[in-house]
């Protein structure tokens, strides 16, 4: 049973690595439950304060990926149209243009937003739009990041406990 837990672990946190660019998997949830299935094996001892630890930040990494693009918007001069513009654009994009609109969605959405907002200025729309194609980038940095550091804490405690795993060929 140790090994398929271990199998089905190690396919959770690669998936978080798909789920970074994907937004329809979250990345650093599903690598924290590749963490969570190695602890539930018989190999590995329960350790709460890491579980719990490793769940607030894949859930703190989960809640900004919404809020960094219109942070991003924002930055670069957008209003609160833009910054609308960019959450519509980022829903509609998910539904109507995967994979490609969850980059474009945003960016278009803010647009629209700005242009909504101030027809007149199109240059100060399009930086704003720009602001969340970076916080869009930012964010899948950072989930990226994430799932890499929770794949090398797999294979850390699993190395750990590699004996007590095999053991059951021996």
């Amino acid at each position: 049973m140790d090994i398929f837990l271990l199998t089905v672990g190690i396919l959770f946190t690669f998936l978080g690595i798909l789920g970074s660019f994907l937004p329809v998997l979250p990345g650093p949830i599903t690598s924290w439950a590749g963490l969570l299935v190695l602890h539930l094996t018989n190999a590995v001892p329960m350790n709460w304060t890491f579980l719990g630890i490793t769940l607030a930040i894949a859930l703190i990494i989960w809640i900004i990926d919404y809020i960094i693009p219109a942070m991003g918007t924002k930055k670069f001069g957008g209003t609160r149209y833009g910054v609308i513009g960019t959450m519509i654009g980022l829903i509609l994009g998910l539904f109507f243009f995967p994979p490609f609109g969850i980059v474009i969605g945003p960016f278009i959405g803010a647009y629209i937003g700005e242009m909504l907002n101030d027809s007149k200025d199109s240059k100060r729309a399009l930086k704003a739009a720009f602001g969340s194609f970076i916080g869009f980038i930012t964010s899948t940095f950072l989930k990226f990041i994430t799932a890499i550091v929770f794949i090398g804490l797999y294979f850390s405690i699993f190395w750990e406990y590699k004996d007590a795993f095999f053991s059951v060929f021996q």
